[in-house]
């Protein structure tokens, strides 16, 4: 049947329904009303039916015998030491475990969330919470070792008792902000600050017609008149996305002709199957980037090639894929209301890529019944999250294990031969005559380098964010790693980018002039305060915050509150998150208003007493206002808590050597220097720390293994250039001369 047809028939369908008297509300209804996926359900039987029992229709459920899946009968689960029971009485089910205080208490389990392969428990907490258990059931059939009460967090090593970010009872598993958005319709969240309580309303529990497709009721309204017509059905969105495809005979693969704009479907699913933040209440049909704040594609969150490593969804892993960049959309791989793929096995992937060539042995290397034979556990291999849940890398990438022996990220190949090694998989590849694209080498190179300091990088990521051939999300990447080295071209860079289409590469690019001085930084940016995309608004909003100088008008004030007013109106609406605090801290001091900075960093240590980012910023107000007391106190509290957090350890260094307190301050820095894995800052400003104290030879010692272990960084070779110098050793300080000369002709800065 052509689509035509369809369309046609559907169409007949309606007037058959309508004929057959059907119930539709009397009066015409507002856009932004919801009628129910019940009324959605009297026209649309077909797609009710694919949704009925799919993971969007099964997103939540109240608690009843016929939607809990795990064993009440009186059975108990032991995890890190705190033994949780699970009962039954009366019809409700139970549940003993620990509190927020860390002592056991039997709470009511007043919602499921989620079927598979697994089900987590809501419970309810005063202030209107609910909260997702951290202990759940597994769902999968028993022979794949499901069947259990499980803590998601078992295949780590992160501390999850009372005290910890990560209990269960805390702002991390808070039903209300973290997860209601997303598996129930149209949510409103209802938080106030002044009770720290929740009045959280949803139109419908579950992922309903209207959580994708938008407020039914001048789409029900003109149905009941008759008035439906193509160019006006009522909705404000339309998700129509997998376009028209041919493929010639002989062609390998097909290509998108015509069809309506692919990102509006990609966009719509991407709201929340992403990493990512809300920006105020959710618009249908606007860009993802004027509701939501994408997580940038930089570690942890993913590998340093754009794999997934952390639990960041799909939408900013298909980005970066040739499929997004040909047009493909979630519906031409997706049943969008079953959630069940559109075809068995490779079939998916034979729509468009010709099952001549690429389903056969020539092309996968492997016999024709393995796994190895499936595009997917190549193309999309999987990564465990949440103790079982496996989902499948949407970059579609081809495996590089030269990749992952220079950087150390996972490949398909020895993910599935694990009794291999990379350097294995890669004279296999090699074998097969396959050469790989040394682009995507030098690029994965390139963002390592650059998270390590070394300014030799800088050209490669030059390259990369002005290529705009490259997905926008890396291109955004990219610019943020230029602006943390500090590239000497980043004002002219950041200048070109601002006027980037994509939303993600323009506000990279807004952050990316905090360096500049604050004259500059304005006139730059002033064309960006009425950006089409908040997003980008709100990362000028916080860029201009200490925006008051002389030679400013009175216009240019008034545009800025303006400006101050909408970024302060979306913060207002997540007070709630401890990170929003943070954001809404650092406005405020740079605003000079401190007695609020203060008021939003406590704020953001009471819903996360161990977020380390809060507690140093209140550390440093505090000192500028010469309550070192205070500081030192919270410092201590902190740690005693905190022991392996190294930039507290840092932060207590400098605290106690501005007080006048070397001794304990170089003890602090040498713990932060130790503690210190990824990053090399601790590490250099300890070792100038030492030699400044007289330990002259052990501060150059540790600089030399700084060096050797982070080369391309310009501080340290300076450091140890000034040192050789004031030690007489001139062949040591010929030898960093040239290293520096070398690293600066490799940035193009150099003689």
């Amino acid at each position: 049947m052509t689509s035509i047809a369809k369309r046609l028939v559907a169409t007949s369908a309606l007037w058959v329904l309508l004929g057959a008297g059907l119930v539709l509300p009397n009066t015409s209804l507002a856009a932004n009303d919801y009628v129910g996926t019940s009324v959605c359900a009297d026209c649309h039987q077909t797609e009710t039916a694919l949704w009925t029992n799919s993971h969007h229709d099964l997103a939540m459920q109240e608690a009843s015998a016929n939607t809990i899946l795990g064993d009440f009968n009186n059975v108990s689960f032991t995890y890190q030491g705190i033994t949780s029971e699970f009962s039954r009485k009366d019809g409700d089910y139970w549940v003993r475990t620990d509190n927020a205080d860390g002592e056991l208490e039997t709470f009511k389990v007043a919602y499921v969330f989620g079927v598979y392969p697994l089900q987590q428990l809501l419970l309810s907490l005063p202030g209107g919470r609910l909260q997702a258990l951290s202990v759940a059931w597994d769902a999968r059939p028993k022979s794949e070792g499901g069947q259990r009460w499980y803590h998601i967090y078992e295949n780590t090593d992160e501390d999850v008792s009372h005290s910890s970010p990560l209990h269960w009872t805390g702002i991390y598993h808070n039903w209300n902000s973290r997860c209601a958005e997303c598996h129930s319709t149209d949510v409103h969240k209802n938080y106030n600050l002044n009770t720290d309580s929740y009045d959280t309303q949803y139109q419908a529990i579950d992922v309903g017609c209207e959580a994708c497709h938008g407020p039914g009721a001048q789409h029900t309204d003109l149905a009941r008149r008759g008035a439906l017509s193509a160019s006006n059905n009522g909705l404000v969105v339309s998700l129509a996305g997998r376009g028209l495809w041919t493929r010639e005979a002989q062609a390998p693969v097909a290509n998108r002709i015509s069809g309506p704009t692919a990102s509006i479907q990609i966009e719509s699913c991407g709201r929340c199957h992403s990493r990512r933040a809300t920006l105020g209440d959710y618009r249908f049909g606007k860009p993802l980037s004027d509701t939501h704040r994408i997580s940038s594609v930089q570690a942890p969150l993913y590998w340093h090639d754009g794999q997934i490593r952390d639990e960041v969804y799909v939408y900013g892993s298909f980005l970066q894929s040739k499929m997004a960049a040909a047009g493909v959309v979630c519906s031409n791989c997706h049943e969008p209301h079953s959630n069940a793929l559109v075809a068995e096995g490779n079939g998916v992937c034979t729509q468009c890529h010709q099952p001549e060539r690429y389903d056969q042995a020539s092309h996968h290397k492997h016999p024709v019944t393995s796994s190895g034979a499936a595009c997917v556990n190549c193309h999309m291999p999987d990564q465990l999250y949440m103790g079982v849940d496996a989902r499948r890398d949407h970059s579609m990438r081809i495996p590089r294990p030269d990749v992952s022996i220079s950087t150390g990220s996972p490949n398909a190949c020895t993910q599935c031969h694990q009794d291999q090694t990379d350097t294995w998989a890669n004279d296999m590849v090699n074998n097969w005559g396959v050469k790989p694209d040394i682009k995507v080498l030098n690029q994965a190179k390139a963002r390592v380098a650059a998270d390590r300091g070394d300014l030799r990088a800088l050209p490669s990521l030059e390259a990369l964010v002005s290529d705009d051939r490259q997905p926008g999300i890396i291109r955004s990447a990219a610019t943020e790693q230029i602006t943390n080295l500090g590239s000497p071209r980043l004002s002219g860079m950041a200048a070109m980018l601002l006027r980037d289409d994509d939303p993600m590469v323009r506000a990279s690019a807004v952050r990316a002039a905090a360096s500049l001085p604050l004259s500059q930084r304005y006139l730059m940016l002033r064309p960006l305060m009425t950006d089409s995309i908040l997003n980008v608004r709100l990362e000028v909003a916080s860029m201009l915050a200490g925006s008051e100088f002389e030679g400013l008008r009175d216009k240019d004030i008034e545009e800025l509150d303006a400006l101050y007013e909408e970024y302060l109106e979306v913060q207002s609406m997540h007070l709630d998150m401890p990170s929003v605090q943070l954001q809404l801290a650092n406005f405020w001091l740079a605003r000079r208003d401190s007695e609020k900075a203060e008021v939003a960093l406590k704020h953001a240590l009471r819903q996360n007493p161990q977020l380390e980012p809060a507690i140093i910023n209140l550390v440093d107000l505090l000192r500028q206002q010469d309550r070192n007391d205070e500081a030192s106190e919270l410092l201590q509290d902190s740690l005693a808590t905190m022991p392996t957090a190294g930039s507290l350890w840092f932060a207590k260094g400098l605290h106690d050597i501005r007080g006048g307190d070397r001794e304990s301050g170089l003890a602090a820095l040498e713990q932060a220097a130790e503690l210190e894995e990824e990053g090399s800052r601790h590490r250099y400003v300890f070792a100038v720390a030492l030699f400044d104290t007289g330990e002259q030879e052990r501060a150059v010692s540790a600089l030399k293994r700084l060096n050797r272990s982070h080369p391309g960084q310009p501080d340290i070779l300076n450091a140890l250039m000034a040192y050789s110098t004031q030690l007489g050793d001139r062949v040591a300080y010929n030898q960093y001369r040239a290293q520096l000369i070398s690293v600066m002709r490799a940035t193009g800065s150099g003689p």
